[in-house]
């Protein structure tokens, strides 16, 4: 479209209704979008870029955009986000507006922000601002929400059983895709743009997966090495599987443990276009399923990128944080416990685990390693920034585990402990 096309009214149509779903249900706002997209085929191209950005707009920026509408319905956010967001004006929205749509539009132009509260300035539920703001300091959780509204760029992990960085780089720009190294995960590149890549060759022939540079670095720092054996725990739809095979250059025994068959599926194709031949996949009833327990003791590394809050994620999945409270995110540090116990056991003398999520909030992290390795005491916390610095990659994370933050680093936000087993 244009970028002074007028936008036409099925645009917004659309957005509302694919807003409502989203904000009505559980289901991921990617998930939402293309069930949509589906189910109406006949929208084009720059139709449905309008429609993902209004709704992924709404979704990260709904209290203050509430607070300017002084309206919570799907519409009136959704126009709140086409001005106030992506900056439309009156006349690219006259095929949408409504003769009762003034004084909305009015108040939206009108608005002071400087009236906003805090956590609405931040776009955030109350208990996540003042848990942020507990955790990091006023100053740092504010810049930690502004990068959390904004868009994740997207990262390439090269498959180094195919190809070079520097191969993948070349190939992308003879194709004019603008690309860099990421500046800390050593296969990584961070694309400029967003340029679809699912029929692209690199991608096609397993050369390159799409994957943050933080969950790169997670494959890193559990360093897995040839003849290995090795398991991911919380394996889902394989990302970090891949990244481990890789390392591994395919040889020794991954396994890929998830509760979820239908993750597991959607791993398979990803593992042949990978050419890897080492990964193991296993359907797992819960973290204390008998298959899980056979292996007692007889791993060498331990991936365990648990379940969690998400709140790192918060660039790609803004939904999430309007679905969650305190109290669930107490739940999900007991079944973070238990998970962390229960893969530990794998372990053999003198192996590595490491322990991740994708969430900013000590509760799941730093807390359930301190609480593990007090119960645990067969086990000690290594130094995250110094395993990674022997791989001769350098990070900023202050302390012992590997901390990740949107704002500072770019990624995705992740924390990562290593523990090691003694001898």
């Amino acid at each position: 479209m244009k970028p002074d096309a007028i936008i036409p009214a099925a645009v917004l149509t659309h957005a509302v209704r694919a807003l409502s779903a989203v904000l009505a249900g559980t289901t991921a706002a990617d998930a939402a979008l293309s069930q949509h997209f589906r189910e109406h085929r006949t929208l084009g191209q720059a139709d449905r870029g309008w429609i993902a950005e209004i709704v992924y707009a709404v979704l990260r920026q709904r209290r203050s955009l509430a607070a300017a509408a002084q309206s919570e319905l799907p519409r009136d956010l959704a126009l709140a986000a086409l001005l106030r967001v992506l900056g439309l004006s009156g006349r690219r929205l006259e095929a949408i507006l409504k003769r009762d749509d003034q004084a909305l539009v009015e108040r939206l132009r009108n608005f002071d922000a400087t009236s906003l509260l805090p956590a609405q300035r931040a776009d955030l539920p109350d208990w996540l601002w003042l848990r942020l703001c507990d955790e990091f300091g006023a100053d740092a959780a504010q810049s930690l929400a502004r990068a959390l509204k904004q868009s994740a760029p997207l990262t390439l992990r090269v498959n180094g059983l195919k190809a070079t960085r520097e191969s993948v780089l070349a190939a992308l720009d003879s194709d004019s895709i603008a690309a860099a190294p990421t500046a800390m995960a050593p296969l990584g590149i961070r694309l400029t743009g967003k340029p679809a890549l699912a029929r692209h060759p690199l991608f096609t022939s397993g050369q390159v997966e799409v994957q943050d540079e933080g969950s790169q670095l997670l494959a890193e720092l559990l360093g897995p090495r040839r003849g290995e054996m090795v398991a991911d725990f919380c394996a889902g739809a394989g990302g970090k599987t891949l990244a481990l095979g890789a390392l591994m250059r395919s040889t020794g025994r991954l396994y890929a443990f998830d509760v979820s068959a239908a993750r597991l599926a959607r791993m398979k194709p990803r593992v042949a276009r990978s050419g890897l031949s080492n990964v193991h996949p296993v359907r797992i009833d819960s973290e204390a399923d008998p298959r899980v327990g056979r292996l007692a003791g007889k791993l060498d590394r331990v991936l365990v990128d648990a379940p969690c809050s998400g709140v790192g994620t918060l660039r790609r999945n803004p939904e999430i944080k309007w679905r969650q409270d305190a109290a669930q995110v107490g739940e999900l540090a007991q079944r973070q416990a238990r998970i962390l116990a229960s893969a530990a056991r794998l372990v053999k003398q003198g192996g590595r685990l490491v322990y991740a999520t994708c969430s900013l909030l000590r509760e799941e992290n730093q807390s359930v390693v301190d609480a593990f390795v007090q119960q645990h005491p067969g086990f000690v916390q290594g130094d995250a920034r110094a395993v990674l610095a022997e791989r001769g990659i350098a990070v900023a994370c202050a302390g012992p585990a590997l901390v990740l933050l949107p704002d500072r680093d770019g990624t995705d936000g992740f924390y990562a402990a290593v523990l090691e087993r003694r001898s």
